[in-house]
């Protein structure tokens, strides 16, 4: 799978453990919207998609996470590389550790009615919500996220700056 980008914070210096979290992401797009999982309590737009659990693979992971966060059914057969993005930096948890994350994003269809989501905690906190997006809107929205939370910020970065990928290389299309 091609690297879109990287993000490496740097700000790890002495560290001496590494917690790694990879994640599979959904790029869904229908007509000139994207699907995306819309924060309403935090006001961010994200793709789709969440850790990769140590007893499935990226695939099993997208569709499992997919159909948690949006209720939304992948089909299978539909599901393509887009990229990766790997992000590091220090553990925003563990003081002695870098946060490592490599983020697969695919191309997939989904059927055409959503069930229910089957969020944890955090997701209802924020107040997930799945939503077919215009994607000016959304990169819009994420480039003025602002938290209490850097380590957030720099989740939401990342998928303003996939966004605006995928506006350059797939959207012009439409």
């Amino acid at each position: 799978m091609r690297r879109l980008f990287e993000i490496d914070l740097k700000d790890y210096e002495g560290c001496s453990k590494v917690f790694r979290r990879p994640s599979a992401r959904a790029v869904i797009i229908k007509r000139d919207k994207i699907a995306l999982v819309y924060a309403t309590n935090d006001r961010y737009y994200k793709f789709p998609g969440g850790g990769i659990h140590e007893d499935e693979d990226k695939i099993e992971a997208l569709i499992r996470e997919v159909k948690e966060e949006t209720g939304l059914s992948v089909v299978p057969e539909s599901i393509a590389e887009y990229g990766s993005v790997l992000r590091r930096q220090k553990s925003d948890r563990d003081e002695d550790t870098v946060f490592e994350q490599e983020n697969y994003y695919y191309f997939c269809e989904v059927k055409d009615e959503a069930g229910d989501q089957d969020l944890d905690e955090y997701e209802k906190d924020a107040g997930f919500m799945l939503v077919y997006a215009d994607i000016d809107e959304a990169i819009k929205t994420n480039g003025e996220y602002k938290s209490g939370c850097f380590f957030n910020e720099v989740m939401i970065g990342r998928d303003k700056r996939v966004l605006e990928m995928i506006k350059e290389e797939v959207l012009q299309a439409f």
